[in-house]
């Protein structure tokens, strides 16, 4: 059922509810008592009708009513309201005091025309508008190639980042380069090592060093005196002398940030802002921020260290800011960045991070209300993932051989891709990208659709099936077989693409092509389209993306149920053009969902 007719259903439960309660005035005294929110859920058994009230349940006891009493004397108010019967065709009692409503068919079938009209908008509402929020997801070390890890933040914080902006929130997408400290201090000193042709096991290579055959690469191209790029970083020329431990640094993140950018577009994830943690102490943020939780009373200096009093915050204990040897532990420039984003006016910050960074979440929150700087409690929101497991055949992948200690994005795009099976002359450019795409796909609908706090078996080899088992291929099919039927009846001269799109403006025209749709299975699919404006409302409060890949599961299984039941291309016109409008319409929800998820829906599989 659309918002719009359940809105306008409430109001008239809520109107019989008030109406109720004034005609028992007398019997009551001077108790007042207030109508609760008017609750219409679709219920578990279908059999029960299209949506159930237990609105007469909440008020009867206050009533001093039994709640079928109460429940009918709503329900003849109700009634009394739907002029004509536009929208109910039945108001049932039961149990105890349920209120269940069976919906006409011209209020079932009102989503077609609305999806119809609205296209790529249906389900967009402006909920958030005027107001900007901020979206941190990736944020990779430049230490190394992206990992699986990576993967699925990206898949999670380009999805929210989406779900945010359909909802009216002016969204930017952000990437925090951790481009100081002890990481990329070892980074250098590992590829400074392998210029000088140190091997990996010589007792002479850093001990906390990086050992993936991506460090010898850095080295031979900054001994070849290369020039490469990167977003935010510039364009870097490598000087060749490996005694310039400042040019290898510079070079080597360079490199891998290039690399990176390589792996994200390959993901099809953009960013907005590149925000680089150097500028925070270049900048004197940092700086000013622990000068400013100094100066308010929130620290103080014990065993020659600087302590920040986040106790007072619901931290278990007091957390160190400065280390005795000096230097910030690294909170710190988190507390600084986050101050930024709120003084760059972002309302609502969401960070999308590896289980690995819980110990952050009070910590960072605590010194932003130390601060003073009328910071919510709550802010940022944390959206934590859990670790990926990945198999194929049969086995867990633990490691890749490029990266040396674990599966690269990378990995993980070609493998479900099957872009290994293609090499030399014989892959062409088209197949290459048909096949990066498969892989993009099956990634992005893979690592968004469990919840981010549960652990993920990624398979490889379920990923590239191309069977009812493997579920971005099951829905993409379902939108490829629409496409199919569509072809179909142009070829055969029924009627085109472009007129039946255009009845979906011409009101009672719409609603005479519909009329044959009178099917059990139909209405059904007509329901599971309904859902989805309501969809994006609870998946973005939540932050919970899975639930547009649950929804779009269940809205194939719909399809292709009806698909397996029912012919489109009937010999009946009228039936016929009614079949293929639901079919438009599904196509485009089918689309509007996985477009939120970054996955493409493709025409033909």
């Amino acid at each position: 059922m659309l918002a719009e007719q359940k809105e306008i259903l409430a109001d008239w439960f809520r109107d019989a509810a008030q109406a109720l309660i004034h005609s028992r005035a007398g019997e009551l005294g001077d108790a007042t008592i207030a109508v609760p929110e008017v609750e219409l859920d679709r219920p578990k058994q279908a059999s029960h009708g299209d949506l159930a009230c237990n609105l007469a349940l909440q008020l009867a006891r206050e009533l001093r009513m039994s709640p079928r009493q109460a429940a009918h004397s709503i329900a003849d108010a109700v009634r009394a309201r739907d002029a004509g019967a536009r929208m109910i065709d039945a108001l049932e009692i039961a149990g105890p005091g349920f209120i269940n409503v069976r919906l006409t068919a011209g209020a079932r079938r009102a989503v077609v025309g609305a999806i119809l009209r609205e296209g790529e908008g249906f389900g967009r509402n402006t909920r958030g508008a005027g107001c900007a929020a901020i979206v941190e997801f990736v944020s990779a070390n430049p230490t190394g190639p992206l990992h699986v890890g990576h993967g699925r933040q990206g898949a999670l914080g380009d999805a929210i980042a989406s779900l945010l902006a359909a909802n009216g929130w002016r969204v930017t997408r952000e990437f925090y380069y951790n481009d100081a400290g002890a990481q990329i201090a070892n980074l250098a000193l590992s590829v400074q090592a392998r210029a000088r042709q140190i091997e990996i096991d010589d007792p002479r290579f850093p001990a906390d060093g990086y050992r993936g055959a991506y460090i010898a690469e850095i080295a031979a191209a900054y001994l070849a005196g290369e020039t490469v790029s990167a977003e935010r970083v510039g364009a870097v020329t490598a000087s060749g002398d490996p005694g310039d431990l400042d040019a290898i640094r510079r070079f080597a993140v360079a490199w891998l940030r290039r690399e990176q950018d390589a792996d994200l577009r390959a993901f099809g994830v953009r960013f907005d802002n590149y925000y680089l943690e150097s500028s925070l102490y270049d900048d004197g943020k940092v700086r000013s921020a622990v000068e400013s939780l100094t100066a308010a009373g929130k620290t103080f200096e014990s065993e020659g260290a600087l302590w920040l009093r986040t106790t007072d915050y619901g931290d278990d204990k007091d957390r160190v800011m400065r280390k005795s040897g000096g230097g910030y532990t690294y909170f710190v420039p988190d507390v600084a960045y986050h101050l930024e984003k709120w003084r760059r006016g972002f309302g609502k910050a969401i960070n999308v991070q590896g289980s690995d960074h819980h110990g952050t979440v009070s910590r960072v929150r605590a010194g932003l209300q130390a601060l003073g700087a009328g910071i919510p409690k709550g802010y940022p929101d944390y959206l934590l993932h859990k670790m990926v497991t990945v198999m194929r055949g049969g086995e867990e992948v633990k490691i890749s051989k490029r990266a040396g200690s674990y599966v690269t994005l990378r990995d993980l795009i070609e493998w479900s891709g099957a872009l290994n099976e293609v090499t030399g002359e014989s892959a062409t450019a088209a197949e290459l990208q048909a096949r990066l795409r498969r892989g993009r796909d099956a990634v992005r609908y893979f690592l968004v659709s469990r919840k981010a706090d549960t652990e993920f078996v990624f398979d490889v080899d379920l990923a590239l099936a191309q069977s009812d088992e493997n579920p971005v291929y099951y829905v993409q099919y379902a939108h490829a077989r629409i496409c199919s039927v569509l072809a179909q009846s142009q070829a055969q001269g029924g009627t085109q693409e472009q007129a039946l799109l255009a009845l979906g403006s011409a009101g009672d025209a719409l609603d005479a092509a519909l009329e044959a749709l009178q099917s059990p299975r139909e209405f059904a699919l007509a329901a599971r389209l309904a859902e989805f404006p309501a969809l994006l409302i609870d998946a973005c409060d939540e932050l919970a993306p899975h639930a547009i890949a649950f929804y779009l599961k269940n809205l194939a299984a719909d399809l292709h149920s009806y698909y397996n039941a029912e012919r489109f291309l009937v010999d009946d016109p009228k039936l016929r053009d009614a079949r293929l409008l639901l079919a438009l319409a599904t196509r485009q929800v089918l689309r509007n969902g996985l477009a939120l998820l970054g996955v493409s829906a493709p025409e033909r599989m």
